[in-house]
């Protein structure tokens, strides 16, 4: 495939080399409690394998655009763009995927969804996970609840989408991601009137 292409003070002094050693140790335990699993260039490797092409189309979205979403949603976007990777082979598309963030305990989770031509969701992936607990949510059997699901499938947790036990918060994080990328894949890309977007576009090369 070729690719075209975020204390209380001590009762004594505390020598001034254990304070380091200390914020060291912090530090290094902070770091362990990240872990990225994808770049964007490998994960749309895996995502179009036989595909010749992979290009993005960015949406600047207008007001409108915002206001419609927002509706459909149930909430404001927080972010006025987004990136809508598109996978071709000649003329045909192969597919559409969306990398996005999401919100968990306490911090974002990096994660993808890949898209049929039709707007189906092929497959989900978490891409960089920040929180010291909740990973569970990329076993592929959490995972694979996605797969299929449409525009106009139901997505609720608990539901449609059984969390992933000791994961709640991360699994709930999914749901409500994977959702807005559907919401935005239908809206931007698959509806006839938004083959050419109110708002402006630009298309290039995905970042590695």
């Amino acid at each position: 495939m070729k690719v075209v292409f975020n204390l209380l003070r001590s009762l004594r002094p505390v020598p001034i080399a254990a304070v380091l050693l200390l914020l060291g140790l912090c530090s290094s335990h902070n770091a362990l409690a990240q872990a990225s699993y994808f770049t964007p260039r490998t994960l749309l490797a895996e995502f179009f394998p036989r595909s010749q092409a992979v290009t993005f189309q960015r949406f600047d979205l207008t007001p409108e655009q915002l206001t419609r979403l927002a509706s459909q949603l149930g909430y404001a976007l927080r972010k006025p763009n987004y990136t809508i990777y598109i996978a071709k082979t000649g003329e045909q598309i192969d597919g559409y995927a969306i990398i996005d963030e999401e919100k968990g305990q306490h911090l974002p989770i990096t994660f993808a969804v890949q898209f049929s031509p039709q707007g189906a969701v092929v497959r989900q992936e978490v891409m960089v996970y920040r929180e010291r607990y909740g990973d569970e949510i990329r076993d592929a059997r959490f995972r694979g609840q996605f797969v299929g699901k449409n525009i106009k499938s139901p997505l609720r947790e608990g539901e449609e989408v059984i969390a992933v036990s000791g994961a709640t918060v991360s699994s709930r994080a999914m749901v409500v991601g994977v959702r807005r990328a559907l919401v935005l894949l239908d809206e931007l890309m698959l509806k006839p009137a938004s083959k050419q977007p109110v708002g402006g576009t630009a298309k290039g090369t995905p970042a590695s």
